[in-house]
């Protein structure tokens, strides 16, 4: 017998959940939020009310799979400090930028002088990498290489390497509608699923440049307005199995990747290309190349169950762990164990939009946990 809708809404935490229209997509994205698109983050909403339930302001919250930073902005929002560790490169250089506090006439002088030179700095010489060559149009790869070479000059080079990785993103020869995971360069025209016309992939990357320019300024100014003076940030480059922790956390608040699902680094390969980034990918937890076999999916719970023992370590006495997760198969009682945690709750929430082109219901947990 199906359960009805009153059944289903009476196992879910109404406040954990909420509806497109309570949660539009800019809500969802707010400020820093959206300096990057990244595929499998948590909306800054639920972190937010987790961090009221479980949390006092001037509290330190601790991510172990910081990803793009929500748990961390969401924190500097809520009046807590924050730390996360990461493994991917580009994610700490993405947490790093949301995070950071500027001296925002500076950095606004800086983004504007940017501005007025896209399109117009040659290259100079600069060998393009085989990737490079083949997802992007000659005219778009000249101009995301020579902004790549203006990068040096500015005190705030970090913006600019998101502000080009955004623009990569938006550039490749790819179809409109497979901006997040595209498997080859499209070089010709395409019926477009998303226009519902005849298109031709990206020639030019100049527009998308000087757009995110601007938005990126935009977007740290609103957050620059709303975030709580004295908190901070940190962001540690290292594997959450063993990396070490120089502070005392009142909790944790993280969202561990799902085996076999997706490529944290594949996913930003253009970034890695166009900016030399550290590639970390074969450390990486749940790879999707390394799929769901029982061998793969092992070595997943092996790991995080690593990772929340070495997090919980760091936490103060009897310090709520929450772990937001679709456990459909049911591998997270056994890697609470593994780690020395107890269920205490488990807090089921409905998600109601997914992003990209996944469709239909969807569920998670919110598991809240301490050490045992």
């Amino acid at each position: 017998m199906a359960v009805t809708q009153d059944e289903l809404y009476a196992a879910l935490d109404l406040e954990l959940s909420w509806s497109e229209r309570a949660l539009p997509e800019h809500v969802r994205t707010k400020h820093v939020h959206r300096l990057h698109p990244y595929h499998g983050k948590f909306i800054p909403q639920l972190v937010e009310v987790l961090l009221d339930r479980y949390f006092e302001r001037g509290a330190h919250v601790l991510d172990p799979f910081a990803g793009s930073g929500t748990t961390l902005v969401q924190a500097l929002e809520s009046g807590l400090d924050a730390t996360g560790a990461e493994l991917a490169a580009f994610n700490c250089l993405l947490v790093g930028v949301k995070t950071a506090e500027y001296e925002l006439p500076l950095l606004r002088e800086e983004l504007n002088d940017v501005y007025e030179r896209i399109g117009v700095q040659p290259t100079r010489g600069r060998q393009a990498s085989r990737y490079v060559r083949s997802w992007y149009a000659p005219q778009a790869r000249a101009e995301l290489l020579a902004f790549a070479d203006l990068i040096g000059e500015y005190v705030y080079s970090d913006v600019l390497r998101v502000v080009l990785s955004r623009a990569a993103r938006s550039a490749r020869r790819t179809t409109h509608f497979d901006l997040e995971a595209p498997r080859k360069p499209q070089t010709g025209e395409y019926w477009c699923h998303k226009h519902k016309r005849t298109c031709r992939p990206v020639a030019t990357a100049a527009g998308f440049l000087r757009r995110y320019t601007l938005d990126t300024l935009a977007r740290i100014e609103d957050f620059a307005e709303i975030r709580e003076d004295g908190c901070t940030a940190q962001v540690l480059h290292g594997d959450s199995r063993d990396v070490v922790y120089d502070d005392t956390f009142d909790g944790v608040i993280t969202s561990p990747p799902y085996p076999g699902l997706i490529d944290y680094h594949e996913q930003h390969r253009y970034a890695y290309e166009l900016l030399d980034l550290d590639d970390r990918r074969e450390l990486e937890l749940g790879a999707a190349a390394g799929g769901t076999s029982r061998a793969a999916i092992e070595a997943y719970s092996a790991g995080v169950a690593a990772a929340l023992a070495n997090a919980a370590a760091a936490c103060a006495s009897d310090a709520p762990i929450l772990i937001v997760v679709n456990d459909r198969r049911e591998l997270y009682p056994g890697i609470l164990e593994r780690a020395g945690l107890r269920l205490e709750n488990r807090l089921r929430r409905h998600v109601n939009r997914r992003t990209g082109r996944r469709a239909g219901e969807y569920y998670e947990d919110v598991l809240v946990a301490r050490a045992a």
